[in-house]
């Protein structure tokens, strides 16, 4: 917080002179270098506005690399995202197709199915809404006969323990910042990461910091490949999203450095292990269980039986908010509960979540039978 309220960097704005700002362009830089090692992918810009945004944006990168007029997307890609890029796809000339989920994964033999010729970009999210760990490599696979671009959207603090994006056969791997040392601030202001192969980097949006040297020989920073920008190119940019993010892109670096490699694997294993434990514990008691049995690692799935909106109710009103109704955005999920955890939860919150749930499940059910 120090560091983010100083004068030099709480504004927004970078000059369009490339070397004004050198204490601005060197921490956009280190955030670049920081993104890239994270995802295991040669280049990254300075930061776009957040995930759904980033997502919008790769669907767009691949319509301008390939033209092609369909893009594929899980269902396992968070709501938000698959609705934004819908949103962008309207305007720049490309339908959307959805591709379902089996088992809490995406369907491979659909996914599969439905990539030809005419398949822009695929795109899939790791691990997907439900918290389940997709075949990022497999579903990589698929496209690779394709003239497809394969996105994914991926939640960076498991890439301590995951597969990077790179190591996977991904082309352009973007996400939600919002994790990496940034408030929730009632839903912003955040940043998206967007990272590519070397082969989409004049199509990136965004602007991208380049370190060089001056005519003494000094090390020094500059914003490189500016002719994909609208201040030059107008409304054939890449995009319009400038530095308005790079505030928040410096609390990821500064929360990166702050936990380094060992760091970031030993974040990554403790919220392995705090995940499966609240599952295993939710899914003891009665009138829970499981969605899927796929690995998990952030979040989980549970099917209640019981109306999930009132047993959430119930939670909230002994202090405790115990996830989200899957059935806003997945009506084959009604009673559906999607459980979020983080490295602040102790084993001690969980257990406590599963002491409230449990007699809130109870509760209900014995409502219902008493109407019966």
């Amino acid at each position: 917080d120090m560091l983010l309220g100083r004068s030099e960097f709480l504004t927004p704005y970078t000059p369009y002179q490339p070397e004004v700002s050198q204490g601005n362009l060197q921490v956009m830089f280190e955030y670049q270098t920081a993104i890239s090692e994270l995802t295991g992918l040669p280049v990254s810009n300075a930061s776009v506005y957040e995930g759904p945004s980033a997502v919008a944006s790769a669907g767009y990168l691949a319509k301008l690399a390939n033209g092609k007029p369909r893009i594929d997307i899980s269902r396992g890609v968070h709501p938000h995202s698959r609705e934004t890029l819908k949103t962008y796809a309207h305007g720049f000339g490309a339908e959307v197709v959805e591709v379902p989920l089996r088992d809490g994964v995406t369907d491979l033999d659909a996914w599969a199915q439905a990539i030809d010729g005419e398949t822009g970009a695929v795109v899939f999210q790791q691990p997907n809404f439900l918290g389940a760990v997709e075949d990022a490599e497999a579903l990589a696979a698929a496209a690779k006969d394709s003239p497809a671009v394969v996105v994914g959207q991926y939640d960076p603090i498991p890439l301590g323990i995951l597969k990077p994006p790179g190591a996977c056969g991904v082309d352009v791997a973007v996400g939600e910042g919002q994790t990496l040392g940034n408030r929730l601030d009632f839903g912003g202001p955040s940043f998206g990461f967007f990272a590519a192969t070397e082969a989409y980097l004049r199509r990136m949006p965004g602007r991208i910091a380049g370190e060089t040297t001056d005519v003494d020989g000094r090390r020094g920073f500059v914003l490189t490949l500016q002719t994909r920008e609208q201040h030059i190119r107008r409304e054939k940019a890449t995009s319009n999203i400038c530095t308005a993010q790079a505030l928040n892109a410096l609390a990821g670096v500064v929360y990166l450095t702050w936990l380094g490699r060992r760091g970031l694997v030993e974040l990554g294993e403790l919220l392995l292990q705090r995940t499966h434990y609240a599952r295993e514990a939710l899914t003891a008691l009665e009138g829970v269980e499981a969605l899927h049995e796929q690995p998990v690692v952030r979040e989980f799935a549970v099917t209640l039986d019981a109306p999930v909106n009132a047993v959430i109710r119930r939670c909230q009103d002994a202090g405790v908010n115990p996830g989200y109704a899957l059935g806003r955005d997945y009506e084959e999920f009604p009673n559906g509960l999607l459980v979020a955890l983080t490295e602040q939860r102790s084993k001690a919150d969980i257990d406590r979540l599963a002491e409230v749930l449990g007699a809130a499940v109870a509760a209900e059910r014995e409502r219902a039978e008493v109407r019966a």
